[in-house]
């Protein structure tokens, strides 16, 4: 049996992700990416084991970072987390895949985007404070095996206070920390890919 156990993701065909102009690292907040990538036509959901193999179609993955004042959270991901090439590695990201639990009516479009991007903050986070979300822009990472079946759009969460708890074993060690430890060399190169270039995109 496949270890994702016949989960269903939503996942866009590499060609349309070619034809809005492909990239490598991020890009900043481009409407059309997002507008074209969501609309029902042009995305449908596929087993996840088949999709993770597969490059020719990419795994949209909202991807959340979280600000306090000047800070950042940064968690350990843990060995019960779902992706184990990823164990072990530094995060600034909270998020996971677009699943068909997420749809209603069958709503393929931005509804179920961003139901799916509030259940997984519920999922992965004990969030108790206010907050807002604003959209940063999207990640791509054509240069490792991971990042070649995905693609994340960055939001940022912006806390009024850091109370915040991990609600998962794969989410450990929660802190605050500023963008220029993010950018010091000891925590950087500890970062998984994607918040290595998260890190990049809110340095600019």
């Amino acid at each position: 049996m496949s270890k994702y156990a016949g989960e269903q993701v939503l996942v866009v065909k590499r060609s349309l992700f070619e034809e809005l102009g492909a990239f490598q690292g991020h890009q900043k907040d481009n409407s059309n990416y997002f507008e074209t990538l969501l609309l029902p036509e042009n995305n449908f959901f596929m087993d996840r084991a088949e999709a993770e193999e597969d490059p020719s179609f990419k795994q949209l993955i909202p991807y959340a970072i979280f600000k306090c004042a000047d800070k950042f959270l940064v968690y350990q991901r843990g060995k019960s987390g779902g992706e184990s090439r990823l164990h072990a590695k530094l995060s600034l990201g909270i998020g996971g895949h677009i699943n068909p639990i997420d749809t209603e009516d069958d709503s393929m479009g931005e509804q179920t985007y961003f139901r799916a991007l509030d259940r997984e903050l519920n999922e992965e986070l004990q969030i108790n404070s206010k907050f807002t979300i604003n959209t940063l822009g999207f990640v791509n990472d054509d240069e490792t095996e991971v990042g070649r079946v995905h693609l994340g759009l960055i939001h940022l969460v912006t806390l009024e206070s850091e109370d915040v708890a991990s609600n998962e074993e794969g989410i450990a060690n929660l802190e605050f920390v500023s963008l220029e430890q993010l950018q010091n060399p000891d925590t950087f190169n500890r970062l998984e890919t994607w918040s290595q270039i998260a890190v990049d995109l809110l340095s600019n």
